[in-house]
């Protein structure tokens, strides 16, 4: 299905910053595949692994949220869980199904799911001399390991850093994407590009700045919602980039489709 108006040029861009799960990657995956791989798994990581520091720190932040100082590993599962139920995006319960889903794509359990219009997107940008990151409320654990184990192999070496609620903080409020500009280097933020499914996240995103694009796909969650007054398109052929390349002045321009 082709959106009206999905067609259009972002000019003066320097990086592009991809959510996740809607945007480059189907919704459906998520549930369907990684949450039932994280659910029956957390309780082998909480018995098995209760000194990491990671796993100990994550422990701490459940116990906090639930006002359950002395929480065993039990109530701490079925918390777990409960929030996969919701689909809460509690940073502790991203940080343990980081570490699962790590483990998963390293051992060849898992395989990370794109939409076929996002890699070669990804790699003209790229080649262009567009800078890529990742602001996902799934870890910086889970992020690395999502973009190492493509159907493609292993497609870190195009991404110049990850961000997660834990490293950035809460994906709705605009403070997040200007610490996210800082740790970038990025003294304009409207360099910065913004690509996600959720209206939220762009109003936020445009609060501190930075230039948005609403990606809109039909049988995702947020598509009958839509993308609010944010530029959108339906696909990453129906974004067209130019980069700007302030060291040096020049310009390197790059489409993923057609701009006619």
């Amino acid at each position: 299905m082709t959106l009206p108006g999905a067609v259009f040029d972002v000019e003066s861009v320097d990086a592009v910053v991809l959510d996740i799960e809607g945007t480059t990657s189907a919704t459906g995956f998520v549930v369907d595949v990684l949450y039932p791989y994280s659910r029956s798994r957390f309780g082998a990581l909480l018995a098995e692994r209760s000194g990491a520091p990671e796993v100990v720190r994550a422990v701490a932040q459940v116990r906090e949220l639930i006002d359950e100082p002395g929480a065993d590993a039990v109530l701490v599962e079925k918390t777990l869980n409960a929030w996969l139920d919701e689909d809460r995006k509690a940073t502790p319960l991203k940080t343990l199904q980081g570490i699962i889903w790590s483990e998963g794509f390293a051992r060849g359990d898992l395989v990370s799911h794109f939409y076929d219009d996002v890699l070669p997107a990804l790699r003209a940008w790229h080649a262009a001399g567009l800078r890529l990151y990742v602001y996902s409320s799934g870890s910086v654990a889970a992020q690395r390991a999502w973009f190492a184990s493509t159907p493609e192999g292993d497609l870190l070496s195009l991404v110049s850093g990850l961000y997660d609620t834990e490293n950035a903080g809460p994906k709705q409020e605009p403070e997040s994407y200007r610490r996210i500009a800082e740790a970038t280097g990025t003294t304009d933020p409207s360099r910065l590009l913004f690509l996600s499914d959720r209206p939220g996240e762009l109003d936020a995103a445009r609060a501190a700045g930075w230039r948005t694009v609403g990606i809109r796909r039909p049988g995702e969650p947020y598509y009958e919602q839509g993308v609010g007054d944010h530029p959108q398109a339906g696909t990453f052929d129906g974004i067209s980039i130019t980069g700007s390349t302030s060291s040096t002045g020049s310009t390197s321009s790059t489409s993923s489709g057609s701009t006619t």
